[in-house]
């Protein structure tokens, strides 16, 4: 077992079978370094905060706004950042190969204002740091948006250094 299975059992995390596209895109693209000794890097489309199920909850729908607590918001972006390690998965087949998380860009649903999304996209960065270590230290962008598919509260993708 890859030392990043064992830390996903040990955080009592089991990776979804990863979601397909609803549209005309692909879950992941693998690239090659492009300059001499480069790593390869894995993108991965954005994600939704859906459950092992494949659904998404009634209390990760809707829209933020100043009244709404960052719960609910933190919890669907830690769900996003699952689905984005069971894309990696697929992809790499063994989480071990993520060499680095470069980047995380995270989009929440809001009506109008809704100030802690910092604090509400930590629920992915923090998950990174808590399967990966310090190589899930990542850059990242977090945006409201006016509307995500299905009415999410969260989409996140990523992009990793990989070895292949």
């Amino acid at each position: 077992m890859s030392q990043t299975a064992k830390r996903l059992a040990e955080l009592g995390i089991a990776l979804p079978k990863p979601a397909a596209p609803v549209a005309n895109y692909v879950p992941f693209v693998r690239t090659t370094g492009m300059a001499p000794g480069a790593l390869p890097q894995l993108w991965i489309s954005g994600q939704l905060p859906l459950g092992p199920d494949g659904t998404l909850a009634e209390r990760h729908k809707g829209k933020l706004g100043p009244e709404s607590g960052a719960e609910a918001a933190r919890e669907a972006a830690r769900l996003c950042a699952i689905n984005l390690l069971a894309q990696a998965e697929k992809a790499l087949g063994d989480l071990d190969k993520i060499v680095q998380a470069v980047r995380l860009g995270g989009y929440f649903n809001v009506a109008g204002a809704f100030d802690p999304l910092p604090q509400a996209m930590n629920g992915a960065s923090d998950l990174m740091v808590e399967v990966l270590g310090d190589r899930g230290r990542h850059t990242r962008t977090t945006v409201g948006v006016a509307h995500l598919p299905l009415n999410a509260l969260a989409e996140v993708e990523a992009v990793f250094l990989v070895s292949f």
